[in-house]
């Protein structure tokens, strides 16, 4: 593991320069926020590129295929975090692989700004991907490091790392919706392009308070087969371009395609933990523990997802957004969700400091998102039926409030459990294994969104929002079961 015995003693006994946490989580507070920033403003307004018609500035292709290259888009965020964790684990640590992610995602926003078409789609969306992989992975993982694995204060400081990220997501889609509003999508991806410079140069002041933590590999790999693996990765980015090419992948596809790789991709990496030799019992119980704590996250995830494939359509086509007068952007609907976890993290963090050993156990508490996530789109049902502009805007902040409360529930506690569920020799890789769900739910979300029907959309709620709630029913029972498997770990 890249965290020392010393760094952990300072962070616990000493370090409390940031709101009783350790003052590096500022940090990784600030670059996570500038990415976030620069993340949810390009996507806030990706999906109206794509099918916006040309006039109006966009691609001009379908809503279907628009909503397929997003929720895939989503998903390989997510599923890169694998290449970004392993990067970290056997060759260069945590700390450096983030601040190459973090250049590899400012490339991208630069290639979406001034590459036409779906050319500078192409190649900003996989820069942007990759990058942002790799650095959440490691931003996740070092997070972690910075507490032991009993430390009290640390579902608290994920909370806190949370608000970074969604001080992020609540001005990123305001300011690139501006600025698309007024001068065209290419300028508002290169105001996402600045937003990730500026959390660079924040970054780079501030490695010094990291104290080496994550400077090295957990996990370093032999110098022999460093080829085996650059062969690998060549032939893999050679199989998707003649994919591409021949039409086996399409805009149409895209998603289905990254869910099936996520489902191939997770398979794997739980086999190899549960059969890998340096995993010892009582950590592979812990990997058998977090399969269905996998499985739950995925169908948050699926659902939660929906702001950037079903909402925005929603959002366009019939939220009544005259305000005072005047049509606000429907890019600006994304930063709905971040008010509300600006305002509730500190309260949900403060509730579980407070509650301490009598707080809900992680099961319970993925249990209580999952559910929470099928009552927001059932309560999608009464805003939905009404046509163009009849969707009331404090109807749809309703649901992304319940939105809110799911993910406090859900996704830091998530964040903090991959950690501490996490075998010694797989510490980065566990937490990969966490976005790896996100990844499923983000490329589902994609896959789920081509059934919607703004026309009957009453079906499409009903049945998503019933089977989450299912999902939480069953967990909530099953969490007996669970915490046994996690042994100790609460």
């Amino acid at each position: 593991m890249s965290n020392t015995t010393e760094p952990v003693e300072r962070s616990e006994k000493e370090d409390r320069g940031f709101f009783g946490q350790p003052f590096a989580l500022a940090n990784l507070f600030g670059v996570e926020m500038w990415e976030r920033f620069s993340f949810y403003g390009m996507q806030g307004i990706l999906i109206y590129y794509l099918y916006y018609s040309v006039s109006d500035g966009g691609l001009g292709i379908s809503q279907a295929a628009a909503t397929s290259i997003v929720g895939a888009y989503g998903g390989t965020v997510y599923l890169s975090t694998i290449l970004g964790a392993w990067v970290a684990d056997r060759l260069l640590g945590s700390e450096r692989t983030l601040f190459y992610s973090a250049s590899l995602v400012m490339a991208g926003h630069i290639a979406l700004s001034v590459l036409p078409g779906m050319w500078g789609v192409g190649v900003g969306l996989v820069m942007v991907a990759f990058g942002s992989g790799g650095l959440k992975a490691n931003a996740t993982s070092l997070v972690g490091d910075l507490y032991s694995e009993q430390d009290v204060r640390r579902d608290a400081g994920f909370s806190i790392f949370y608000m970074g990220i969604n001080i992020g997501g609540l001005v990123g889609p305001l300011l690139t919706g501006a600025v698309q509003d007024a001068w065209g999508f290419h300028a508002g991806f290169a105001l996402a392009a600045v937003g990730m410079a500026l959390g660079l140069i924040q970054y780079t002041l501030g490695r010094k308070h990291l104290h080496g933590i994550g400077a090295e590999p957990g996990n370093p790999l032999p110098a022999d087969k460093r080829a085996l693996y650059i062969g690998i990765g060549i032939a893999a980015i050679v199989v998707v371009a003649v994919a591409s090419i021949t039409g086996l992948i399409t805009a149409d596809n895209m998603s289905d395609v990254v869910v099936g790789l996520t489902i191939v991709a997770s398979v794997g990496y739980f086999l190899l933990m549960l059969t890998s030799k340096k995993v010892t019992k009582v950590e592979r119980s812990r990997v058998f523990a977090f399969i269905p704590m996998f499985i739950a996250s995925a169908a948050f995830w699926s659902l939660f997802q929906q702001q950037f494939t079903t909402v925005p359509v929603i959002s366009d086509k019939l939220l009544d957004r005259n305000l005072f007068g005047w049509d606000f952007p429907p890019t600006w609907v994304q930063s709905i969700n971040p008010v509300f976890i600006i305002i509730f993290a500190g309260v949900f963090a403060a509730m579980w400091t407070k509650l301490g050993d009598r707080q809900p156990s992680s099961p319970i508490k993925f249990a209580l998102g999952t559910g929470t996530m099928g009552l927001a789109f059932l309560a999608f049902i009464p805003i939905t039926g009404g046509g163009p502009n009849s969707a009331p805007l404090l109807g749809l902040a309703g649901v992304l409030l319940l939105y809110t409360f799911a993910e406090l529930f859900l996704s830091p506690v998530g964040l903090s459990l991959a950690t501490k569920l996490a075998p010694e020799h797989f510490h980065t890789q566990m937490v990969a294994l966490f976005f790896l769900s996100v990844a499923l739910g983000s490329s589902m979300a994609g896959t789920l969104a081509g059934y919607f029907d703004i026309d009957d959309s009453r079906p499409f709620f009903l049945i998503i929002g019933f089977s989450s709630i299912g999902i939480g029913v069953i967990l909530a029972l099953a969490s007996p079961w669970i915490k046994k498997l996690m042994q100790g770990v609460k």
